[in-house]
């Protein structure tokens, strides 16, 4: 089977949104070795909508020396979207037909390498509680971000996790890994 994953960056204040506002210039080593090492798994994305936008519009013109430029032109892409329409102008995307979970629950049992969703905080949280998404990876920057949207809000059903791996970089970020614990 399949493992679903999820990465975000995280402000200590508990911000995932707009990570370009508040993480300046905190890429280490340690954490370009850490997503390489997700770009070799991962065959497979998952994006929203509005992210499907934004890096549609961004990532095929973006310099071909861009590591991460070179994977997501090229990595498979499903878009959760109840407004786009196919054909998508991005190479190697496609709507999701059907339910979410559904999909991805499908997606799961079939061949293949690591599915990753990327940004797209609704399909994170969907399928966190839905208990699709295998592992969440929060990458938490020394800053407090004051203002933006969380991962987690007031009214969240309990959701046990399993700390899997941590370690911090050179440059001070903690990064966390969480499985999802069944009950």
């Amino acid at each position: 089977m399949r493992k679903v994953t999820s990465g975000l960056f995280h402000s200590v204040d508990g911000v995932v949104s707009e990570p370009n506002l508040w993480q300046f210039n905190s890429f280490d080593e340690d954490l370009g070795q850490g997503l390489t090492g997700v770009m070799e798994r991962v065959d497979t994305v998952l994006l929203g909508r509005v992210n499907y936008q934004e890096w549609a519009g961004y990532w095929p013109t973006a310099a071909a020396d861009q590591g991460f430029a070179d994977f997501i032109n090229g990595v498979q892409k499903f878009v959760a979207s109840r407004t786009l329409t196919e054909p998508l102008e991005w190479q190697n995307s496609r709507l999701i037909q059907g339910p979410l979970e559904d999909f991805v629950a499908d997606l799961k049992q079939g061949d293949g390498g690591e599915i990753a969703v990327m940004g797209s905080i609704s399909l994170v949280r969907q399928l966190l509680f839905a208990g699709l998404l295998d592992e969440l990876t929060l990458m938490t920057h020394p800053v407090v971000a004051g203002s933006g949207r969380h991962l987690f809000e007031a009214g969240d059903p309990t959701t046990r996790l399993r700390l899997t791996d941590q370690y911090r970089t050179s440059k001070g970020k903690v990064v966390s890994t969480y499985s999802l614990l069944g009950e």
